[in-house]
């Protein structure tokens, strides 16, 4: 980080710690800290001391919203610490510092927005909490990528068209944040020039069902010097979002094909063309100031030559709001994964995470 950075995020964390009120039209800027307790049960360094601390971030916010009358808005999100969810192997600062989103947005008029710069891709839905709850969605869930959105809502409709230059800032990084290490790595392949549209319809003020789909290139990242796109992806989502009194639920269903670069698929021995279909379903009860919910996925590898059995994961938890934030308990239980390159494997994986946060 250059000594400018620096004393910029020292004036911010300033503002921030002595409640100064920033305020331009209606803009805001706010800020917030996470960290988590994990326990292990089957990592025997991690028994031996009855878990770690770790996962710590500070987070900074900054949003404005249009003016009456006005046309511009603007988000923006940078975390700092391990708890930020990057890879400094993978992502474009080279640290444990990144940019979650920011992007600027242009209000063309009451039912159309312009987004520039990293947004939320408008592919399905997220989950209560990324992790532990994302699991087997692994690319599919909290994805940010950098591009152009367009958004539009009608009384009963919601649509997005989105045209996304690649998955993170520069010109190798492949970390996406909340869905980083299911798209490549710098050393491997990202995702680039990826097309994106999204339609929802309301059923009733508290039903939606909608599609999604994206399809874009894969550039190799293995060294040979002109990085081509020799490689492809594409995939849909089928999906449903509801409320009834105090419950919620989800449910989705993805398809997924990956040609992966020629270079990289060539030298990996890897198959030409990865392919796999995902479930995912959430479900949950609030009641107060907690709120109950279960995330579960499945993951079902259609790829010639990969033997795995369908995997699962199934993430139970709860949520108490305090006031300032949240205190997230969760545990997870998966016997599969998804690797970088859209593999499903096999594999036991079970742990015990108690998250809080504050935000000021």
């Amino acid at each position: 980080m250059t000594l400018f950075f620096k004393q910029f995020s020292s004036l911010v964390f300033f503002c921030l710690i002595t409640g100064a009120d920033i305020a331009l039209a209606q803009s805001s800027l706010s800020g917030g800290v996470w960290g988590t307790y994990q326990y292990l049960p089957d990592d025997n360094a991690n028994t031996s001391t009855n878990g770690e601390f770790t996962g710590e971030a500070l987070i900074i916010y900054a949003d404005g919203k249009a003016e009456e009358g006005g046309k511009w808005l603007y988000s923006a999100e940078a975390r700092f610490g391990p708890g930020s969810f990057t890879d400094p192997d993978n992502n474009s600062t080279g640290d444990q510092f990144t940019l979650h989103k920011a992007w600027v947005g242009w209000q063309l008029n009451e039912q159309h927005i312009v987004r520039v710069g990293k947004s939320q891709v408008p592919f399905g839905w997220k989950t209560v909490n990324f992790w532990p709850g994302d699991i087997l969605l692994a690319g599919f869930g909290d994805q940010m990528d950098v591009g152009f959105k367009l958004s539009g809502t009608q009384p009963r409709w919601h649509y997005d068209l989105a045209y996304y230059v690649s998955d993170d800032w520069g010109g190798t990084s492949t970390d996406t944040v909340d869905d980083n290490g299911h798209w490549g790595s710098s050393t491997t392949f990202r995702k680039v020039e990826t097309l994106v549209g999204n339609l929802a319809w309301s059923i009733n003020p508290n039903n939606r069902i909608g599609v999604s789909a994206q399809s874009g290139q894969l550039q190799d990242l293995t060294g040979t010097p002109d990085k081509p796109t020799s490689g492809a992806h594409q995939a849909y989502v089928i999906y449903l979002e509801g409320e009834r009194e105090h419950w919620f639920y989800k449910a989705s269903y993805i398809q997924q094909q990956r040609s992966l670069p020629d270079a990289y698929q060539l030298a990996a021995g890897l198959p030409a063309d990865i392919k796999n279909a995902r479930i995912a379903a959430e479900i949950g009860y609030n009641r107060g100031d907690w709120a109950f919910y279960l995330d579960a996925s499945m993951a079902q590898p259609d790829t010639q030559g990969n033997d795995a059995d369908d995997v699962t994961a199934f993430a139970p938890g709860a949520r108490y709001d305090y006031g300032p934030g949240w205190v997230y308990i969760e545990y997870l239980t998966q016997d599969g994964f998804v690797d970088r390159d859209g593999q499903v494997g096999e594999g036991d994986f079970d742990a015990l995470y108690i998250s809080l946060d504050f935000y000021f």
